[in-house]
């Protein structure tokens, strides 16, 4: 009985089976058949040979058609299989004992005689490891190889993937006579997911070298345009860029959603810069904004009114319903910020120019305000600012100038003064953009630091150090202005020695009553007696408003103007005569005065002597309190006032008509004598005070400064 149950009948010319339905199939094995057996899938035959009467044991491998094993015996009695082995029963009663070899032993043996079928029939059979059969398929390739059947050897190969190691196969194939069998393994390896980067970049490489694109775009495209991508991706846009195949590399690219490789094809490898910003337009926000922060620079210098729009668009929320959600801050903060893409415009500073201010004019309220502020000024202030534009100009007039002075020069002459004008149009041309460019650069200043703003909208630091570098002077004027620094304005009047501007500046930061600085005009007095040149009118204009705020005594004006060898008394006179006129009248004043307290002071004490020497008549009749008439008991004050004790009360002390008086007068002495003691008001009194004598003199007069005793030293 076979495996399958089938029923074994020997007959002479051939061994039959038969199924359960009736007859199987037969083999034609000649000769008397003795005994018929199976073990393990081989059909087990004795057969008589008709000549010599011998017995012959053939084992069958009926599945690959191959006898197994075959040995004479004698006459045998029983074929019995048990215990995993065939055994023979002779009629001599010994026993014959035959095992099967183990499988590695009958590959060694196919192996040796060449039988690669058939051992890999086995294998299968035999249902060994997947890694058992590829080792078997290797051997029957390396066999094929050897006998320089490539194809043949390659279809064993690409059995073997998964299993055997690809630069086994590869390096066996990389001759160029060879390449249509490396294309078919590295496709079979891709197929099966099994391919590296190196592999794609061999497969990718064959393509080109071939130049077979039918199998390029199957390999690239897919059929239905939607495939995953079976490859890796930057692998094969290198390759694809190297070898020419630019749209190959940009369907990859775009396919597997890498867009700064797409883009840097189209850019560095194509030029076609239009395309290249209508697929930004076409982007997400953030990935817009990356891929311009990356290729930004090429769009600047080839298209860059188109690139600011776009820049424009993508910092604003303008054409992304997504960012206009929610509060106006958080929708700020969600797009990107301008002072990201500053660095593209490294070659092109005036388009950054057009972008940061139609962005300012666009966005009232953005986070970066003040980087954008102060890059303006940066721009606007300075003086050495390049503009490609003009710089292609320059190039293109320079080279027609060679050109015509090449020219010249063969015919005998120069057409210098040509050349001098156009040198001459270009620097009037660049002066009128710094110009234009300051003003705007002013106007920023004084709009990004309104009164109202307790802080400007820029660095005030940054924007003095901008000034001072490029000596923008109005720039310098109204930043010293806000920051109060008086002296520093006055200073820039004096570096340029604008005389004019120099005292209409003192005229409006040396008014007192506008919160001013009133030094300023000794300031200006003394620049104006250092100058070593003759300066009448400005002097003479000057004293008018020295003498108007009397700032500085005569004294100090004359010393100070003296200096100056070319300044004459005629421009001092007229005001020397009014102070002088002034003076004179105020010690008319004083000494009228003088008279008057003295007059005054002896008559108190003419009155003092006579209270303390004569007797005192009260003729008062009525009550100072109550007007009735007098009667006891009174009281009669010193000061000529009588009262009813009654109507004084309790206060019979003073009177109650003069006390108010008299307790002001003690008030005032007992402040005066508490601010003799507190000596930082007397300071400050000073130091606030136009003249510092008036002040100390106003002590004296009013017995504030108290009279030292210095102590004697001691003996030594």
């Amino acid at each position: 009985m076979s495996d399958r149950m089938d029923l074994i009948v020997g007959r002479p010319e051939a061994v039959y089976f038969y199924e359960v339905d009736g007859r199987g199939p037969c083999w034609a094995f000649d000769g008397e058949k003795k005994f018929v057996g199976w073990f393990r899938g081989y059909l087990l035959c004795i057969i008589e040979d008709q000549r010599s009467r011998k017995n012959t044991l053939n084992v069958y491998d009926l599945k690959n058609r191959l006898i197994a094993h075959s040995m004479p015996v004698g006459d045998v009695s029983h074929l019995v299989t048990e215990w995993g082995y065939i055994i023979l029963i002779m009629s001599d009663k010994r026993i014959l004992c035959i095992g099967e070899k183990d499988m590695e032993s009958k590959l060694d043996m196919l192996f040796k005689k060449n039988l690669y079928t058939v051992a890999i029939n086995l294998v299968q059979s035999q249902q060994a490891d997947p890694a058992s059969t590829a080792e078997v398929l290797r051997k029957y390739g390396d066999h094929l190889y050897g006998k320089q059947e490539y194809d043949e050897a390659m279809s064993q190969y690409i059995h073997t993937i998964g299993h055997l190691e690809p630069s086994y196969v590869i390096q066996k194939f990389l001759d160029a006579k060879r390449i249509h069998n490396l294309t078919n393994y590295l496709e079979k390896l891709h197929d099966r997911g099994l391919a590296s980067k190196d592999h794609t970049t061999l497969l990718l490489n064959c393509y080109t070298k071939l130049k077979d694109v039918e199998k390029l775009n199957h390999f690239i495209k897919d059929e239905d345009g939607v495939g995953e991508i079976k490859f890796d991706v930057e692998t094969a846009i290198r390759v694809c860029r190297a070898a020419g195949y630019h749209e190959h590399a940009m369907f990859v690219a775009k396919k597997a959603g890498r867009h700064e490789l797409y883009l840097k094809i189209l850019l560095e490898d194509l030029a076609r810069y239009d395309e290249a910003l209508q697929y930004i337009s076409g982007l997400e926000a953030n990935q817009a904004g990356l891929t311009v922060k990356e290729y930004g620079k090429i769009l600047v210098d080839h298209r860059p009114a188109e690139t600011v729009k776009i820049l424009l668009r993508l910092c604003t929320d303008g054409g992304d319903p997504t960012t206009r959600r929610g509060s106006n801050s958080m929708r700020l903060l969600m797009i990107p910020s301008p002072m990201d893409f500053v660095n593209i415009f490294v070659h092109s500073p005036q388009y950054l120019m057009e972008f940061l201010e139609n962005y300012i004019k666009a966005v009232k309220d953005s986070p970066a305000q003040t980087e954008i502020h102060n890059t303006l000024l940066e721009l606007y202030i300075s003086k050495d600012l390049s503009f490609p534009s003009m710089s292609q100009e320059n190039d293109f007039d320079d080279h027609n100038s060679k050109e015509r002075k090449g020219k010249e020069i063969t015919n005998g002459y120069k057409s210098g003064t040509r050349e001098k004008a156009k040198l001459g149009k270009e620097e009037n041309k660049t002066a009128k953009d710094i110009v234009d460019r300051q003003r705007k650069g002013l106007a920023l200043l004084k709009s990004a630091w309104t009164p109202e703003m307790e802080e400007p909208l820029y660095s005030v630091d940054l924007a003095l150090i901008i000034c001072n570098a490029n000596a923008f002077k109005d720039g310098l004027l109204f930043l010293y202005e806000k920051l109060k620094l008086y002296k520093e304005v006055i200073s820039c009047y004096k570096q340029a020695h604008d005389h004019e501007g120099l005292i209409a500046c003192c005229k409006k930061l040396g008014d007192s009553t506008q919160g001013g600085d009133p030094s300023l005009w000794g300031d200006l007095l003394n620049y104006f007696g250092e100058l070593g040149e003759d300066c009448s009118k400005e002097v003479k204009e000057v004293l008018t408003y020295v003498e108007k705020a009397d700032v500085l005594p005569p004294i100090v004006v004359l010393q100070t103007l003296s200096k100056n060898p070319c300044l004459t008394l005629s421009v001092v006179k007229d005001y020397i005569a009014r102070k002088l006129e002034q003076e004179s009248k105020l010690i008319e004043d004083d000494r009228k005065s003088v008279d008057k307290y003295q007059e005054e002071t002896e008559l108190m004490k003419r009155e003092i002597e006579d209270l303390k020497t004569n007797a005192k008549v009260f003729q008062l009749s009525k009550c100072t309190a109550c007007t009735f008439t007098l009667d006891l008991p009174a009281v009669h004050f010193m000061c000529m006032h009588s009262f009813h004790l009654r109507c004084l009360g309790d206060n019979e002390k003073e009177c109650p008509e003069c006390a108010p008086e008299y307790r002001s007068v003690m008030e005032a002495k007992q402040k005066l004598e508490l601010n003799a003691r507190d000596h930082d008001l007397f300071f400050r009194q000073l130091r606030g005070s136009k003249d510092g004598f008036s002040v100390v003199a106003d002590y004296f007069s009013k017995g504030v400064v108290s009279k030292t005793t210095i102590p004697p030293e001691n003996a030594p």
